[in-house]
């Protein structure tokens, strides 16, 4: 029996008394699971740019930092960042972190960083990459360029690292994103071809973020932009801002997506996300529009912005109570599908990547937001191994959990009974050597595990037999799947090294 004899408002209450009976329950989405629906999708801007660096750019961009990246991953780095402190740009530094190790800075068109990236999507549970491409990027030049290398990168990244990816415009409702797509994104780069582009409902995912956005084009142009990819056979997610649910004049372009993932960065720890996700839900629900969660670790823009608009720490992290406080509202409203906001933006600090810790990572003497601001000190991978927590609560891999579970900092290496760290773990393995007897006391019988957590700047070496003989494997970051390895080291460790 069709309701279509309630108004908004009855759908909205009807939908919340729903959640309510069903507490963590997903709700019954629009579409099945696929990549999107039902997934964890990263936004990724990828707009990192070094003087030169031998790209289309070969100069500086997007230097006014917020977080200072942890680099120490990467095999090509650059010295000389002119970054921005306290609304000042400054000259280009050349000198050291507070380790004392240079101060350097990485490039978004490099294989190699886009691999890593991948890699640590792939260690995290993080599904699906969102490549932003902002509508200025359409126009011919360096900075399209640019933007077409690191998205051929990341689609090589994605394919080697099992995800998926989609591209994303930031975009006004009459920039010339159609052609972009034709011309630049099927026809030239082939993109949609590649078998990890996603798909949803068996069609190629697109979003736009703006749609209804003031300044951003005539709600009439937005239904005409979202209906023409439509009409080529695209699935499309619609970015409004939030409270999108009660802004009648942008319905007919809300109406007209697949999808809506409305913007939410600059919420509060004030806000009661609960509601907030499941008053979105009602509408989507009510509309036949998958719904995807907009979630983000906290933000803060004084370097950029100086300290007299923009203070510092502005809406803190929490040592990441807040991205849960998000997170456990998302599953108790029933929701499914969950975009993260941002994985490598470390301008706004919204970044879940790796970056630095405490004032010994980050340029002498210099300010940056680190990790350790809210008084606890966590690792540079936190925020991603929160993610993966977070991801599996949402997909019910694991319980409602009203606090976060994640560790502040992994000391040893932990092995995991199934692949992506699920099962049974060991103790964590600090510094030492194990023999089979001694992994066994540690909680790891023989030829019992899966896969492994390795911290930063630590190498673990497994042994096929006791006693360090036959068969190994080296492993210096984490590892989730055993099978994948060469030859497969899945069920089959019985001593290990961590160095």
């Amino acid at each position: 029996m069709k309701i279509k004899y309630l108004n908004h408002s009855g759908l909205f209450l009807l939908a919340s008394v729903c959640s309510a009976l069903c507490i963590g329950r997903p709700a019954m989405a629009a579409s099945p699971v696929g990549d999107v629906v039902g997934k964890v999708t990263v936004g990724y801007q990828g707009w990192f740019s070094c003087a030169g660096d031998g790209s289309p750019l070969n100069s500086w961009g997007h230097d006014n930092l917020e977080t200072w990246p942890d680099v120490r991953e990467f095999t090509t780095t650059f010295s000389g960042c002119p970054f921005w402190q306290n609304g000042v740009q400054q000259a280009g530094y050349t000198g050291n972190l507070g380790n004392g190790q240079p101060a350097k800075m990485f490039l978004s068109d490099n294989q190699q960083v886009a691999n890593t990236h991948c890699l640590w999507m792939q260690q995290n549970g993080i599904d699906a990459i969102a490549l932003q491409r902002f509508g200025s990027y359409t126009s011919a030049g360096n900075t399209k360029n640019f933007h077409d290398a690191v998205d051929l990168k990341m689609m090589n990244g994605a394919q080697t690292y099992g995800r998926k990816f989609f591209i994303m415009y930031d975009c006004t409702a009459t920039d010339p994103v159609v052609n972009d797509w034709n011309n630049t994104i099927v026809a030239a780069q082939h993109l949609t071809s590649s078998s990890a582009y996603a798909k949803q409902n068996g069609k190629p995912v697109v979003c736009l973020w703006g749609v209804g956005k003031s300044g951003r084009g005539a709600t009439a142009d937005w239904v005409n932009t979202i209906n023409a990819f439509k009409n080529m056979g695209c699935y499309v997610i619609g970015g409004p801002l939030a409270g999108f649910a009660s802004d009648t004049a942008n319905f007919p372009a809300y109406n007209a997506c697949n999808m809506i993932m409305a913007w939410e960065v600059g919420k509060t720890s004030a806000t009661d996300f609960q509601s907030l996700y499941a008053n979105d839900l009602a509408y989507c629900n009510a509309h036949g529009l998958d719904y995807q969660a907009c979630t983000y670790p906290g933000t803060a823009f004084y370097n950029s912005n100086g300290g007299n608009i923009s203070p510092k720490n502005q809406i803190p992290r929490m040592h990441g109570d807040f991205m849960w406080q998000q997170f456990a509202g998302a599953k108790l409203a029933g929701v499914q599908s969950l975009y993260v906001a941002m994985f490598d933006e470390a301008n706004e600090a919204t970044s879940i990547f790796k970056c630095a810790e405490d004032s010994s990572m980050i340029p002498a003497g210099k300010y940056f937001l680190t990790l350790d601001a809210d008084g606890v000190h966590v690792s540079s991978d936190f925020y991603l191994r929160l993610v993966n927590d977070g991801g599996k609560m949402i997909k019910g891999i694991t319980g409602y959990q009203a606090t976060h579970p994640t560790p502040f900092v992994i000391s040893g290496a932990t092995f995991y009974q199934n692949t992506q760290y699920g099962g049974a773990a060991s103790q964590p393995l600090l510094v030492g050597t194990y023999t089979l007897s001694q992994l066994v006391a540690k909680g790891m019988p023989n030829d019992w595990a899966s896969s492994v957590r390795v911290p930063s700047g630590r190498t673990v070496i497994m042994y096929a037999n006791d006693n360090f003989a036959g068969t190994s494997w080296t492993r210096t970051s984490d590892t989730p799947d055993f099978t994948i390895l060469s030859p497969n080291a899945n069920d089959a460790v019985s001593s290990v090294k961590v160095q």
